[in-house]
């Protein structure tokens, strides 16, 4: 019988995570033949007694540990204390090295039930056939937990010496040592839940093994096989149903809850340049929370023009919210009406903004166009969610990519209808984060964004984009992933940092117009996050690291993978320059892609003076 009341035999096909060992009634002997009944035992003294003990109690059985598992464990746990791209908290480090130590716990496990079903002494040492003596088991367990303890320790302090490190380069406070343990319970814990869930599992499909062959009188092998499929199927409907339905659905209602409030300075615009109006065909009340910012923003006309040298003009906002229109069809023909009530079309440009996740247009990214211009611009954008832009990214980025292709190809259409002899306005596209994905899903190659397009400002893009990707691993030999050079530079570049300002020079050679610039920073988790973390070393961490990523990130399997990911949640927690922050470089970006005529940099410096060095 298992330590459940199941009888089980050779054929038992899943580790035991809880440390428990099978029996059976009998055991093959070194010649092949089969011993019946009980081995005989030796001396008492050098046996170690594996009858009940305090952890073969029921309620003690779930605090077993398996000692492969929970070497592991602390390896990888350990492993996630090196750093990464963003600097962590002592809460922080927890999650990460609980994660990571809850992947080594469920790896060792399941090695360890390798070897007991392929090697014959293993599996009688896990069955207490094989007797070891007592002495030899506590000091094999006492090393191993001191030695982990050890490990910890060291690496405990490592960590907060690399992310002191890392939190200077970055400018940040730098974390204190002592506060810095606390990352230690924290991983533990972290790592119990799943650990716990697992053995829940198990113990459902020992009860439910049991009831089959005790109720419907199956054989142990089918009642086996039934449970599996049974309990496989009642997990995933309870994950797809319940877990991930339900939870999106709550989320969902939560954040469009959060869609109707308001900014405290967002106040419904009375220019009929402006969605919103009491003039627009997009009523007020429809343009979400981020949509009503946007368009009760932006600079007063002393700053426009002061930072075009020119008389400024009152600027066009077009905005579409997610209630304006039923669908994304509908909301990027009514976006193109609001352009066309608005004048945008006479215009000398026209910006189209794939917004992120709830429909947000970073402030910095309209002000500094309409600086260059002097107001005398129009940026357009639709919101396709409610949810944040992660969330988005991870359940959402097909409403993206939808929201982005109609939206672009509704404005270059209706630009193309403007007769030939008129003036026609250049377009100009613009995404950052999960609308670069969003806007590059309008496009099938580069050719035909040069093709249909007056300029490109990427910003921040995800590792998924297909463009990016498809250009990155083709970049030129000898340039590294953080700072690519593709065909020489032609026609895309690639910048972040105090770089941006050189674009234009770097490399020194033409860049053809329309231009096409990604701005990405080494140290953004949502340009290096991906999948493929979990088993590859990517690029970027064999070539030199780049500048704000220290050298001492490595990559190892699954802990790199699980710390990009963490780090994706404090992207934007660092100062401008770093992760996921390019509001200072925006102003840079537009210049090199989308200036007027005759603009030069010290026009550039002249409107940064006036936004600030944030932009």
């Amino acid at each position: 019988m298992s330590e459940t009341g199941v009888e089980r035999d050779d054929s038992s096909t899943a580790p035991d995570v809880g440390g428990g060992r099978a029996t059976t009634l009998e055991d093959p002997t070194p010649t092949g033949g089969l011993v019946h009944g009980p081995l005989p035992r030796p001396p008492a003294a050098d046996v170690v007694h594996r009858g009940p003990g305090p952890l073969d109690r029921r309620g003690l059985r779930w605090l077993r540990v398996d000692a492969l598992g929970l070497a592991l464990a602390v390896a990888t746990g350990s492993l996630a204390m090196t750093p990464s791209l963003i600097p962590r908290t002592w809460l922080v480090q927890g999650l990460a090295s609980g994660l990571s130590a809850a992947v080594g716990y469920a790896v060792g496990t399941f090695v360890w039930f390798l070897l007991r079903r392929t090697h014959r002494g293993l599996r009688l040492v896990a069955r207490g056939r094989l007797w070891v003596p007592r002495g030899v088991r506590q000091a094999a367990w006492s090393i191993l937990v001191v030695a982990a303890a050890v490990v910890v320790l060291v690496m405990l302090v490592a960590g907060a010496h690399w992310q002191r490190q890392l939190a200077s380069l970055m400018g940040l406070e730098q974390p204190g040592y002592l506060g810095y343990l606390r990352a230690a319970p924290t991983a533990v814990l972290v790592a119990a839940v799943p650990v716990a869930l697992v053995r829940l599992v198990r113990h459902a499909d020992h009860v439910l093994v049991r009831g089959l062959r005790r109720f419907a009188h199956l054989p142990r092998r089918i009642a086996a096989a039934v449970a599996v499929v049974v309990l496989a199927v009642v997990i995933a409907a309870v994950a797809n149903k319940v877990v991930l339905g339900g939870t999106l659905a709550i989320v969902d209602q939560a954040f469009s809850g959060v869609n109707d409030e308001n900014y405290p300075d967002s106040a419904q615009p009375r220019s009929p340049t402006r969605s919103g109006s009491p003039t627009s065909l997009a009523p007020w009340g429809t343009l979400g929370k981020e949509g009503r910012h946007f368009v009760s923003g932006g600079r007063d006309a002393a700053d426009l023009a002061a930072a075009s040298g020119k008389a400024a003009v009152d600027p066009i906002r077009a905005y579409v919210g997610l209630e304006s229109a039923p669908d994304a069809l509908a909301r990027a023909d009514l976006a193109v009406a609001e352009l066309d009530r608005a004048g945008a079309f006479s215009r000398p440009v026209i910006a189209v903004v794939t917004t992120t996740g709830t429909g947000w247009v970073d402030a910095p990214v309209s002000d500094s166009l309409e600086a260059i211009y002097g107001g005398n611009s129009a940026i357009v954008a639709t919101q396709y969610s409610y949810l944040p832009s992660w969330l988005s990214f991870l359940f959402d980025g097909a409403r993206a990519d939808e929201a982005g292709r109609l939206l672009i190809d509704a404005v270059h259409a209706r630009i193309q209808a403007i007769p030939l002899g008129r003036p026609r306005p250049r377009e100009i596209v613009f995404g950052e984060s999960l609308g670069s994905q969003g806007s590059e899903a309008a496009f099938t190659s580069l050719a035909d964004v040069r093709a249909n397009t007056d300029g490109v400002l990427w910003v921040g893009p995800p590792n998924t984009n297909r463009l990016w990707s498809q250009i990155v691993d083709r970049r030129d030999p000898g340039t590294t992933e953080v700072r690519p050079t593709y065909s020489d530079g032609l026609v895309v570049r690639f910048t972040g940092g105090q770089g941006t300002r050189t674009v234009s020079q770097t490399p020194p050679t033409p860049w053809i117009a329309p231009h096409v610039l990604y701005l990405q920073h080494p140290s953004d988790p949502v340009v290096w996050w991906s999948p493929d973390l979990i088993w590859s070393r990517p690029d970027w961490l064999v070539e030199p690291r780049g500048r704000d990523v220290l050298g001492a990130m490595s990559w190892y399997p699954v802990v790199t993978f699980w710390q990009v990911s963490i780090d994706l949640m404090n992207s934007v927690g660092v100062p401008p320059g770093h992760g996921h922050v390019y509001q200072a470089e925006v102003l840079d970006g537009w210049a090199a892609v989308g200036a007027p005529p005759g603009w030069t940099p010290a026009d550039t410096e002249r409107a940064r003076q006036v936004l600030g060095p944030d932009g």
